[in-house]
């Protein structure tokens, strides 16, 4: 152990014991799992991130041995622990300086976000150079000032190669693309089976892998058409959840979003005429439903329905509101004039 701290010490990382773990140490062959709380701190102690408090779900992160993670001291520390070991790692600058970008994506992973959301489409090294906010003020301070940091962590779990279920964000480019109509056959399938909440999550689950590909293509080329080609009906389905689940304004951004990139896309234009009907949104659901029945006629009395609902709604409301406001401006209705005896 005193060989492999001085060996650390050499390369910038600096360990300190604090829980020795139990059994020998191992030999983390490439394709390895490991399971890890962690804590990472400025030098004067200001904590910037806590796994066990993150999102509030205390959940821990699990790396794949292998796979260049985007902040390798992580990769490099967790080999010099035996499982269970509590460690505290200071690592020079040269070791952190990706860790901004590497947080914003932990941040956004643990309140549900998509991890690539608010960084640029370019690599790590030049949004580092960038002026490019990231959304955290904390990391941006950083971002601008790289500094060393100190990762405290407990190794929880380490799992061989073979013995545990691949996730999707270790796979190769390949194995996603070809994961992908699984996932989206596995949401079908919830779908008919009335677990729309399950089924959302796989739809999401699929767009955020693909649009992790598409990241590494450059917009409006062969290779991003052809991804936005796939995440198209999966997004549409995603909708058809958020629809059921009473999400309006949320159907109104993706649907919007799609009518923007293609005109004739009838579903989203119906979709999204449904949303607009949901939050009393007149003029534009009529607007849509009137583009749907311009491209594609044969829809009328789908077409015809939704305006009848949307109408039944909106006399409904009339009716309450008139309720609601009657005697408010009747001058007829004054009380009688108090009296002296």
């Amino acid at each position: 152990m005193e060989e492999e701290a001085r060996k650390l010490l050499e390369e910038g990382i600096r360990k300190k014991l604090i829980s020795p773990g139990k059994g020998e140490l191992s030999t983390f062959p490439h394709g390895t799992k490991v399971i890890f709380h962690y804590r990472t701190s400025l030098c004067d102690g200001t904590v910037l991130d806590d796994s066990r408090t993150m999102g509030g779900n205390s959940k821990p992160m699990e790396l794949i041995l292998g796979k260049k993670f985007k902040l390798a001291v992580w990769e490099r520390v967790v080999i010099s622990m035996k499982q269970g070991e509590i460690a505290e790692f200071t690592c020079d600058t040269k070791h952190t300086a990706l860790y901004p970008l590497v947080s914003q994506s932990l941040r956004n992973i643990s309140v549900g976000k998509d991890p690539l959301e608010g960084q640029r489409h370019c690599c790590g090294i030049a949004q580092i150079h960038s002026h490019h906010s990231l959304g955290h003020g904390d990391l941006d301070q950083l971002q601008a000032n790289p500094q060393p940091l100190v990762f405290t962590i407990e190794l929880l779990e380490v799992l061989p190669p073979g013995s545990y279920q691949l996730d999707m964000w270790a796979m190769s480019d390949q194995e996603k693309l070809d994961l992908v109509p699984q996932i989206h056959e596995e949401g079908n399938m919830l779908f008919k089976q009335g677990k729309v909440k399950e089924a959302s999550e796989k739809y999401y689950n699929a767009i955020a892998c693909l649009k992790n590909l598409q990241m590494k293509e450059h917009p409006g080329d062969g290779g991003w058409i052809k991804l936005d080609l796939m995440i198209t009906p999966l997004l549409l389905n995603y909708c058809q959840c958020l629809l059921q689940q009473g999400q309006y304004y949320e159907v109104i951004e993706h649907c919007s979003s799609l009518v923007f990139k293609y005109e004739d896309n009838v579903k989203a234009y119906y979709k999204r005429g449904k949303a607009h009907a949901a939050v009393w949104n007149e003029k534009e659901a009529r607007a849509d439903f009137a583009k749907v029945l311009e491209l594609d006629p044969s829809l009328e009395a789908s077409v015809n329905k939704e305006l009848r609902a949307m109408e039944e709604k909106l006399r409904s409301k009339q009716q309450e509101e008139k309720g609601r406001y009657k005697g408010l401006f009747d001058y007829n209705a004054r009380p009688a004039a108090a009296t002296t005896g």
